[in-house]
């Protein structure tokens, strides 16, 4: 029952998230809500690993998740879930591509799809942001003081600084990589 679960889970996940891996966060979100097997800050953990290894966010989630409730079995079938919707998309494509690529629905339909991306995107922008640099549960109890965390601040600041200083210096981006791993070892 739980790798059908797994399977039907990261489907939905796959068959919905248009746009790459960032796009997948807010269905992750939800899984994580709904059927416990990780919280969200294990989420926020996974996406920062997820992003400085090879590999799709949602490949490497559904690849620890499936792993860590089902052992191997679990991993392959929450992969396989996940990456199933993709390939019957680019197949039905494929077919039927070359004789609609004129065709003003078609057209119209690859239109309407870049909104939602971005929006899932932005979605996923604002929960990282919630899970990374705000302590929810710190205001839920009332603690003001612990709501921001200062040293997640001061990374997101010194970051932003580097990616504008970046744009006129040609800062290399395995910088970012090596700077962000050392403030998480000092500061964290």
């Amino acid at each position: 029952m739980i790798y059908l679960q797994l399977f039907w889970e990261y489907f939905k996940a796959g068959l919905f998230a248009i746009g790459g891996g960032m796009a997948t966060i807010p269905f992750l979100t939800d899984i994580s809500q709904r059927t416990g097997w990780f919280t969200l800050q294990e989420l926020a953990d996974m996406v920062a690993v997820s992003e400085s290894t090879p590999g799709p966010i949602g490949v490497n989630v559904a690849t620890y998740v499936g792993f860590r409730t089902a052992g191997v079995p679990g991993a392959v079938t929450a992969v396989f879930g996940l990456a199933l919707p993709s390939v019957i998309i680019i197949i039905i494509v494929a077919r039927f591509l070359k004789k609609f690529r004129d065709n003003k629905y078609v057209e119209m339909t690859f239109y309407g799809i870049r909104p939602a991306s971005a929006g899932l995107i932005t979605m996923a922008v604002f929960t990282l942001m919630r899970l990374c640099l705000f302590d929810i549960d710190a205001l839920m109890r009332g603690d003001l003081s612990g709501f921001i965390s200062p040293q997640s601040l001061l990374l997101f600041a010194v970051l932003m600084f580097l990616m504008r200083f970046r744009k006129t210096k040609k800062l290399h981006p395995l910088a970012f990589i090596a700077i962000s791993a050392a403030a998480g070892v000092i500061f964290f």
